[in-house]
């Protein structure tokens, strides 16, 4: 295990009715808000109206931008830098989904930042200030309501860049699993493939003795396995819709991977996909992380049997390890499948004219990944064989 330093001060409010809370929460760091929404289902299901409701009673002054794309768009998020920079704004709240919270980390950011924000994506500076961020989550999936990541697409240079700052880490986070009864069925299934692969980058590393990271990691894989036909099947199942957000939040908080070193490859490679096609970025996962595990394996197998066997109960008698771990990979295609996944590219129409583009955009002239280190040519063969 390698050194660590860990601490994340998000406080969570978990539960039924827990929006009741949210002006005791917003008051502490001012009065006047921007909020932030997505296309419209907060108005829809009324989370937006018993939001406001709180806050009005509390005397704050609110503000609001709403048409936060999926993978939300830098020319919106401009907007929003604009109103709390005009407004004075004093704390954001996002409500809403991943996409929602990472356009509103990347708000808070700009809003107090002379410069472009996209400056911090491109890594031409430094995020040294952020206004503070409050969230209601909607959707499990990103993790974004306890962590400091953002990612967002410039659809002008078609890039789809990530950011991580302790500055954007959320001051509170409302998690009601009842918010979550009316999400899409496809935007369930993609949540779950995106809890899913947030484990997969952490837990396929060649960090040694790390049993408890790895536990951490294979529980909640299980936790979110045996819950997902369940809340696809009744999606008001309120115990199965709490694990699975639950194990969202947890799935990408900093505590799995401590000590360890990370890969998140496979995440650069369907950033760079979506960015050209557009697409739903569970949806490209589901795609390309078995590949990625087959492509990879014979660089730590024993990590990929480890997998087979915990968390797919994989049975090893009179088996090789190559076989134990190509089986371990072909259940997690086999349930990603079952739950309603894309597997191939061209489930969303997308060919090989652009695969040497896309390659080029995943490694931005070098390489990515550390279980193995993949280069451009590399990622060019993971794409063809997901087509």
């Amino acid at each position: 295990m390698e050194n660590f330093e860990f601490h994340n001060p998000t406080k969570l409010l978990f539960g039924k009715g827990e929006i009741e809370k949210i002006a005791n929460e917003i008051v502490r760091y001012g009065n006047k808000i921007l909020i932030v929404t997505g296309g419209g289902s907060v108005k829809k299901i009324g989370i937006l109206d018993q939001a406001i409701v709180h806050l009005e009673a509390s005397g704050c002054t609110w503000f609001h931008l709403e048409g936060i794309e999926p993978n939300p768009r830098l020319t919106t998020i401009q907007k929003g830098i604009e109103i709390c920079k005009r407004e004075g704004i004093e704390i954001v709240l996002a409500i809403g989904g991943g996409s929602v919270i990472d356009a509103s980390k990347a708000i808070c950011a700009g809003a107090m930042y002379d410069g472009d924000v996209w400056d911090f994506y491109t890594r031409k500076s430094t995020i040294r200030s952020a206004l503070p961020l409050g969230t209601v989550l909607t959707l499990a999936a990103t993790g974004s309501e306890m962590n400091g990541n953002s990612v967002v697409t410039n659809w002008e240079t078609q890039e789809k860049l990530a950011v991580g700052s302790n500055k954007l880490l959320p001051k509170f986070s409302i998690l009601d699993p009842t918010y979550t009864y009316s999400v899409p069925k496809d935007h369930t299934v993609y949540g779950i493939v995106d809890i899913m692969s947030h484990v997969f980058e952490q837990y396929f590393s060649h960090t040694s003795h790390t049993p408890l990271q790895d536990r951490f990691s294979e529980a909640i894989l299980k936790t979110v396995i045996e819950n997902a036909t369940k809340v696809i099947d009744n999606p008001k199942n309120y115990d199965a819709r709490a694990n699975i957000l639950l194990s969202s939040t947890f799935a990408l908080n900093g505590l799995i991977n401590i000590g360890k070193t990370t890969d998140w490859a496979t995440h650069a490679i369907e950033h760079a996909v979506s960015a050209v096609y557009d697409i739903p970025h569970g949806g490209g996962l589901a795609i390309l992380f078995p590949h990625w595990m087959a492509y990879v394996m014979d660089n730590g197998i024993e990590k990929f049997v480890t997998f087979a066997v915990n968390v797919w109960n994989v049975e090893t008698e009179g088996k090789t390890d190559k076989e134990i771990a190509l089986e371990g990979i072909t259940k997690t295609r086999e349930f990603f499948n079952r739950i309603g996944a894309p597997s191939q590219l061209k489930n969303y129409n997308i060919g090989s004219e652009r695969i040497e583009e896309m390659a080029e955009k995943a490694v931005r002239g070098g390489t990515i990944g550390s279980y193995k280190r993949l280069t451009k040519e590399d990622v060019i063969k993971i794409l063809q064989e997901s087509l």
